[in-house]
């Protein structure tokens, strides 16, 4: 048996057991999304869906035809070509066929019965389209002499060279599937929040751009109150940035360079920190706030929030600079540099894309944290964003168009940032991962 009949297999088959473990992943979750709303007959048929789609990829073959080992020297001649359905190939894709077409009849079911929403025309789509994939690339010609043996060595060299031309495609449809669900788990809420944000009244339901309106928008900013919580906020997230900064930076160069007593034994003692819920530290700390007369303060939450990332921040800004290569120090102190001009001169520029990093993620815990803030702080003049928007939502008469209208708005900081330091920040979360 020639190599390229033993190992020729069409690219349909090989997508096909690539693509129906992920479809069976897709219409699992389908399946318990069903059952959470309390959809009893969409989740048992897409339990059924997800069945059938498992069966059809196990009676998949490998593809390879085994036959008897030719000697080196053997000619081809030698050993009889596979008779038809080596294996049992046919049946088995006979059976996935049959099982297609029973995913067909269920995934048509679930379509006519579902309901008519861009959810509901997503899950049925999941349910259906897999089945006539399946139904549709197994009844190809290709497909079908390979599954009834008749392939020979010539078809055999061709179909590899097709499979070249076509597996590349298939790989590249598949991959953007994946990646347009990714893109949609990320896009939709967001465009969820802006379709609620525009839209007039304070209701979530409604299709998406039914109405248009910036009443929201004009309300939150018309306000006085919510100008108060982003001077807080802004106060606080750039405290906590540059006191977390002030204290991670030595400390982190301390680590990377320092041999002392309980040096291994402090860094361990900084992860065990992180291992611990941030509940734990609320009564402790507004004891000491209590105690130090700092509740309600913008100072009291800077100080805290600037302990909290300090473990973290030393343990990113240790990694950084142990990648700067000491041989550079050492030249400095050669040509007369003391340690504090080695480290501000030489150390600090080549680890600014480490700093940037280290800053933006100081900013975000403090202009996200919502626990501690909401501890420490009872009055509405020293409310943050977070604990503010939380408080347009009470138990009875939710603003939810302006409390969506203020997301937005508060999240636009953020996305600048982003922006503004995408480089920067590249650089830094790539600083040290290639030896130098």
């Amino acid at each position: 048996m020639s190599a390229s009949l033993r190992h020729y297999v069409p690219a349909e088959i090989q997508a096909l057991r690539t693509w129906l473990p992920f479809s069976a992943g897709m219409v699992a979750l389908i399946a318990g999304i069903e059952r959470l709303r309390g959809d009893v007959l969409a989740a048992w048929l897409a339990a059924g869906c997800l069945l059938a789609l498992i069966l059809a990829r196990f009676l998949l073959p490998d593809g390879e035809r085994r036959g008897r080992p030719m000697a080196p020297d053997a000619p081809a001649a030698a050993v009889p070509p596979p008779p038809a359905g080596v294996g049992g190939i046919g049946a088995r894709l006979a059976a996935a066929g049959a099982l297609a077409i029973a995913g067909l009849m269920l995934g048509s079911w679930a379509w006519f019965a579902g309901g008519t929403s861009g959810y509901d025309f997503w899950s049925r789509l999941w349910l259906w389209a897999p089945f006539g994939l399946v139904l549709f690339w197994l009844c190809k010609p290709v497909v079908l002499v390979w599954a009834a043996g008749r392939c020979d060595a010539a078809q055999a060299e061709a179909g590899l060279a097709r499979n070249k031309r076509v597996a590349p495609r298939l790989k590249a449809a598949g991959l953007h599937i994946a990646l347009l669900h990714a893109v949609a788990l990320v896009a939709v809420p967001v465009i969820w929040i802006v379709d609620v944000a525009v839209s007039p009244g304070n209701t979530l339901g409604g299709a998406i751009g039914d109405a248009f309106t910036l009443e929201h928008f004009g309300s939150i900013l018309g306000g006085a109150t919510f100008w108060v919580w982003t001077r807080n906020s802004l106060i606080v997230a750039l405290g906590t940035t540059l006191a977390g900064l002030a204290l991670a930076i030595p400390a982190g160069y301390a680590f990377s360079r320092c041999e002392f007593a309980g040096r291994r034994q402090s860094m361990f003692l900084f992860m065990l920190i992180q291992m611990f819920p941030g509940a734990i530290i609320l009564v402790p700390y507004f004891m000491v706030m209590k105690t130090l007369g700092l509740l309600n303060s913008s100072i009291g939450l800077i100080l805290v929030y600037s302990v909290t990332a300090l473990p973290l921040c030393v343990w990113m800004l240790k990694g950084f600079f142990d990648t700067v290569p000491r041989a550079l120090e050492e030249a400095a102190l050669l040509d007369g540099c003391s340690q504090l001009q080695v480290f501000l001169r030489i150390v600090l520029p080549l680890s600014l894309p480490a700093v940037a990093v280290t800053a933006l993620f100081s900013f975000l815990a403090a202009w996200n944290e919502f626990l501690l803030a909401l501890v420490f702080n009872t009055s509405n003049e020293m409310f943050t964003l977070p604990v503010g928007l939380a408080s347009m939502i009470p138990a009875t008469g939710q603003q939810w168009g302006d409390f969506a209208a203020a997301s937005i708005l508060v999240s636009v900081p953020v996305v600048i940032l982003f922006i503004a330091f995408q480089r920067t920040l590249i650089q830094g979360l790539t600083l040290g991962a290639l030896k130098s």
